[in-house]
């Protein structure tokens, strides 16, 4: 076995972190645009209907998906204390679980959510015109969502191995792809929201193809055989507890999502909705090299970890802070100066380029101390406590950002929607940060 993944337990913390977090903001940064620029064709395309249609579709089609990253999160901290322990036999018993398992959940998953379509789609905000294009749109995605399962799952075993170059690489395919395939399907051949649809179900396929020839190819150390495919259930067990934290966060992200246009549907109307898909758009955007900084936080420390070499850990630690808070800061600084300019691309709707700007600056007022919540909770799953993990993780969204947005709306109308983003960011980064401190004085002595 090609041991390449040595080097996260003997290179320098700084140099490991530039080396694994640039081409995971890279990926994360052209997945984000794909997302971004698709927003942007549907809008000027076919309307902004069309964006809140999606908007509706999003946590469906991010829950399956999830499934996919759970599970690769969860065997991927496994896999890399294997490595970092010199467990070359669990690495590769753990990986074929993972494979068995995405399969198993994201093809029940789909049947379900095509049985129940037309209950779905209304429970997730999709009404009155929103209802018809959100349904072309969602029943074709969900076609292709069990082979964007598997490409995240395989993302992070590729990350996990030290190979974060293929990891860029598999986020990209599918973005390219999707933004051309856009451009030919919706503008050439003017196929609407079907065509829409078609475009990211192919570009999944695509993703998988190249996730697939990696780990066939003499590039991955996992060279697994028939036996790994069966499940282990002590594997199953760690897995599924470590799992289960990113399923978790996913699936409260569903659930804001589900409860957010429901929220401003019933204040706003349609144009509250599409509001919320540009802003949301935008945060999955614009905080592309923090996300980038944590992914790429995760292997170092869980190799450390497993290798007992805590100061090493600690190291990570402090310089994945100090990378993603200072990136944190540029970006807060260009979403307060360019609002107006940033919402105008999306769409020349009045009603919302008169809102929308505001709003956003809300959203993102607290950017420069999310990095604290955001490692903090990554080193927890890292390192293989799923309990603290969990907790630390549903602290922003499940904790305080769903009680806050049905209780601020009551004094500040539509507005307190949007304050209960920051005020959420400002008392997770407080509880993480006594919980992370804690954790390195007890476990993480020099």
């Amino acid at each position: 076995m090609n041991n390449k993944s040595a080097a996260l337990g003997t290179d320098s913390i700084g140099s490991l972190l530039i080396k694994q977090a640039v081409p995971a903001s890279i990926g994360i940064l052209v997945m984000s645009l794909n997302i971004l620029v698709d927003t942007i064709f549907v809008g000027n395309w076919i309307g902004s209907i069309a964006i809140a249609a999606i908007n509706v579709v999003l946590p469906v089609s991010f829950f399956i998906a999830a499934l996919g990253m759970a599970i690769g999160i969860g065997g991927s901290s496994i896999i890399s204390r294997a490595l970092g322990a010199d467990n070359k036999e669990r690495a590769l018993k753990t990986f074929g679980n993972q494979i068995t398992v995405t399969l198993l959940l994201t093809t029940a998953m789909v049947v379900f959510g095509l049985v129940f379509i037309n209950e779905i789609i209304p429970a997730f905000g999709g009404k009155g015109d929103i209802f018809e294009p959100a349904k072309i749109y969602y029943r074709i995605v969900l076609y292709g969502v069990p082979l964007l399962a598997l490409c995240m799952m395989g993302n992070n075993v590729i990350r996990a191995e030290g190979k974060p170059k293929f990891a860029m690489i598999a986020m990209i395919i599918p973005s390219v792809g999707n933004l051309i395939l856009d451009y030919i399907l919706i503008n050439l051949l003017d196929m609407g929201m079907a065509g829409a649809a078609w475009a990211t179900t192919i570009s999944y396929g695509l993703c998988f193809l190249y996730v697939l020839w990696f780990f066939l190819s003499d590039k991955s150390e996992l060279k697994i055989s028939l036996p790994h495919f069966g499940l282990d259930l002590p594997i199953l067990k760690e897995m599924s507890a470590l799992g289960f934290v990113t399923l978790a966060r996913q699936a409260v992200v569903s659930v804001t999502y589900l409860l957010m246009n429901n929220i401003l549907f019933n204040i706003g109307g349609e144009a509250s909705v599409a509001a919320y898909g540009i802003i949301g758009r935008m945060l999955m955007f614009a905080l592309f090299p923090v996300l980038g900084v944590t992914q790429g936080f995760l292997p170092i420390a869980g190799f450390n970890y497993g290798a007992h070499k805590f100061p090493r850990v600690r190291e990570s630690i402090n310089k994945a802070i100090l990378y993603a808070g200072g990136l944190g800061l540029v970006i807060f600084a260009v979403i307060m100066i360019f609002p107006e300019e940033i919402v105008s691309v999306f769409t020349k709707d009045a009603d919302i380029l008169s809102e929308t700007p505001h709003y956003m600056r809300w959203v993102f007022a607290a950017t420069p101390i999310i990095a604290i919540q955001l490692i903090g909770s990554a080193y927890f799953q890292a390192i293989g406590k799923a309990v603290p993990a969990l907790l630390l993780t549903l602290t922003r969204q499940g904790f305080f950002f769903i009680p806050l947005i049905f209780i601020l709306p009551h004094y500040f109308g539509e507005l307190g929607v949007w304050i209960s983003f920051p005020a959420a960011d400002v008392l997770s980064t407080i509880v993480t940060g006594y919980f992370l401190n804690r954790e390195i004085r007890k476990t993480l002595k020099e």
